[in-house]
């Protein structure tokens, strides 16, 4: 880490909002991750459709995305962005029990959307927790993080590389 420093603090180490105006607008893409860890019947109920508040994946899914859309609202000194694409997967794990989430967010920008990707899987593992914690109070997340970025100055970095 030597010789890079927080762009979020001026020369004071006040904070402020990074100026992007004179970076280029390209395509940048993020991809999020996390796990929401639970007991194997709480899976068996959200995989049947059996949870009382309803479908929790759709459920979770569009909060994903709204969250992603409004991660301005959310974490200060984010940018605003017109985001392209936003998408919310789910994929089921036995050991231990519970979900992956998956979120992938598309601009085409002066900065990246890593914040967004982060915040989608974030909300979508919070609404899981939500919709069935009356029968799950024993739920957890974990292992929330980015998985890939793509775009802009500092190149690709995938989590599993360590980044190029």
């Amino acid at each position: 880490m030597t010789g890079k420093k927080l762009t979020h603090l001026d020369e004071k180490g006040d904070a402020h909002m990074v100026d992007v105006s004179d970076k280029d607008v390209t395509e940048r893409v993020a991809v999020a991750e996390g796990y929401v860890v639970m007991k194997p019947e709480t899976l068996e109920l959200i995989e049947t459709g059996g949870a009382k508040k309803g479908d929790v994946l759709a459920a979770a899914r569009i909060a994903g995305i709204m969250a992603a859309k409004r991660t301005h609202e959310l974490v200060p000194l984010c940018h605003p962005l017109m985001i392209s694409a936003v998408s919310v997967e789910f994929e089921r794990s036995d050991a231990p029990a519970g979900l992956r989430v998956e979120a992938s967010v598309k601009v085409g920008g002066k900065t990246g959307v890593e914040m967004e990707a982060l915040t989608a899987v974030s909300v979508a593992c919070l609404t899981i927790y939500d919709m069935v914690k009356a029968v799950d109070r024993s739920m957890h997340f974990t292992g929330i993080r980015l998985i890939e970025k793509r775009g802009g100055r500092s190149g690709h970095y995938r989590a599993d590389d360590g980044g190029s």
